[in-house]
C-alpha cells in the first residue's frame, strides 16, 4: 500500500502530516511513501530529506491522489471545506483518509467527503484511554498552541514577564490568568511559569486544582455548582447559560488583577462560551492582552475576532487561530509520530485491517461506504439539518 502525503491547502497552514524521520517506520512494516514536491518545504524539511529516509518523490499532487492508497492530512475536508474543495474530485472510492476533519463542527463537509467513497478516519475522535496517548494528536496540538499562546501574550503585553532586581529598581512579574485548564492550559502554565509570571488558573473541574499547583501556579476557585463539570473523556463538559453568567460575575475580579489573560475553553462541536464580556475587558489596565484560544469557534471574551488583533480600552485582544502551525517544525514532528503510531496500529502485513470491534479504531472512524458512520456525528448531522429546517 502507498501512503501519501500532500502539501496542506488551508491558507497559512505550515505544518506537513509526516515527517522524514517517520518514514523508515512505515516501510519497515511494508508500506510505501509518496510525497508531493514541497509538502514539506514549509515546516523545514525539504524534499530530499524525505528521499534520503525512503519515501518517492511524486510528481504532482494529482500523482499522489491517483496513486495513494492512504492519505495524510493535517486539516482535511472538514476542516479545510473552503480550500479543500478542489481536492474533493481527487479522492477515490475505498481511499483511506487521516486527519483533522472538524466532525462536529462540521458534519455537512463529513458527509461530503464520505460521498466520495474514502474511508475516513478523524484524529480528534480518539478517545482518551492509555493505550491511545502516543496517538493523541489532539492533545500534541494543544501543546504547541498553549506553549505558543504565551509567547505571543509576551510579545504584545508592554512589559516584561519576571521579576528582575535591576539598579534601576526592582520590576515586578507579570501576572498570567489561564481560563481553561486542559492540555493547552496546563502547558501555557508552564510557560508562564518558565518566563517568570505569577501565574493563576481557573476550571471548572475541581479535579484538575492539584495539576495547577504541581506547576507552581495559584488555582482560583469560584463558589459555583456545576452539573457533571467533566465529560466521560476527561474534558469540561458545556454547562448552561445560568452558569457562566454567574460564573462572569465572580471571576471579573480575577480578570482584572491580571496583565495577562489566556483563554482555552472549548465545547466539541458547539460554540466556545463567552467568559470574559466587554465589561471585564474594560475593567482590566491598559496595556493588558488576552490571547483566546477559542477564536476560531466564536471566542471566550465577547470582543474578540477570529484572525485578528483588536485593542478596546487599551486592553490588546488577540484571536488567534491555528496556533499549532506558528510553531510548523515541531507540532509537525508530533502530528506525525501521532499518525504513524495510528496507522501501525491498525496494520497488519502491510495492509490496513479495519477492526470495528477496536475501540481506537471504531471511535475515530466517521466515514465508510459513502456514509457517514460514527454515531455523534450522525446525530451532530441531525441537529444540523433540524436548525436548516427552522430556519
Amino acid at each position: 500500500m502507498i501512503i501519501g502525503i500532500v502539501r496542506e491547502s488551508f491558507p497559512g497552514e505550515r505544518r506537513v502530516a509526516l515527517i522524514p524521520a517517520s518514514v523508515p517506520a512505515l516501510t519497515k512494516a511494508g508500506f510505501e511513501v509518496l510525497v508531493e514536491p514541497g509538502a514539506g518545504a514549509p515546516a523545514g524539511y525539504p524534499d530530499e530529506s524525505y528521499q534520503q529516509k525512503g519515501a518517492s518523490l511524486a510528481g504532482s499532487r494529482d500523482e499522489v491522489f491517483s496513486r495513494a492508497d492512504v492519505l495524510f492530512h493535517v486539516l482535511g475536508f472538514g476542516a479545510n471545506p473552503e480550500a479543500g474543495r478542489d481536492d474533493l474530485p481527487r479522492y477515490r472510492p475505498e481511499q483511506v483518509v487521516f486527519g483533522f476533519l472538524r466532525p462536529l463542527g462540521a458534519p455537512e463537509a463529513v458527509a461530503e467527503l464520505a460521498r466520495t467513497g474514502v474511508t475516513a478516519f478523524s484524529i480528534e475522535l480518539l478517545p482518551r484511554i492509555t493505550r491511545a496517548q502516543r496517538m493523541d494528536a489532539l492533545s500534541s496540538m494543544s501543546t504547541v498552541a498553549g506553549y505558543k499562546a504565551v509567547l505571543m501574550a509576551a510579545d504584545a503585553l508592554p512589559r516584561m514577564f519576571p521579576m528582575l532586581m535591576t539598579a534601576a529598581g526592582t520590576i515586578s512579574p507579570a501576572r498570567v490568568l489561564v481560563v481553561g485548564v486542559g492540555v493547552a492550559g496546563l502547558q501555557a502554565i508552564a510557560t508562564a511559569k518558565r518566563l517568570g509570571a505569577v501565574v493563576s488558573a481557573y476550571d471548572i473541574r475541581p479535579a484538575v486544582k492539584e495539576q495547577v499547583q504541581s506547576l507552581g501556579a495559584r488555582f482560583v476557585e469560584l463558589p459555583l455548582e456545576t452539573t457533571q463539570a467533566e465529560d466521560v473523556g476527561g474534558y469540561a463538559r458545556a454547562q448552561g447559560e445560568e452558569f457562566y453568567r454567574k460564573q462572569r460575575e465572580l471571576m471579573a475580579r480575577a480578570v482584572a488583577e491580571s496583565d495577562v489573560v489566556i483563554t482555552t475553553a472549548n465545547v466539541p462541536g458547539r460554540k466556545a462560551p463567552v467568559l470574559i464580556t466587554g465589561e471585564m475587558v474594560a475593567g482590566m489596565n491598559p496595556g493588558s492582552v488576552i490571547v483566546d484560544m477559542a477564536a476560531e469557534r466564536g471566542g471566550n471574551c465577547a470582543l474578540t475576532r477570529a484572525g485578528q488583533t483588536v485593542s478596546v480600552h487599551g486592553v490588546t485582544i488577540l484571536g488567534a487561530v491555528n496556533l499549532a502551525s506558528l510553531v510548523p517544525f515541531h507540532a509537525s514532528q508530533m502530528y506525525s509520530s501521532n499518525l504513524t503510531t495510528l496507522l501501525l496500529h491498525m496494520a497488519r502485513d502491510g495492509r490496513l485491517n479495519i477492526d470495528t470491534d477496536d475501540e481506537i479504531t471504531r471511535e475515530t472512524l466517521v466515514a465508510r461506504g459513502g456514509e457517514v458512520v460514527h454515531p455523534r456525528v450522525l446525530e451532530a448531522l441531525g441537529a444540523a439539518a433540524g436548525e436548516s429546517r427552522s430556519s
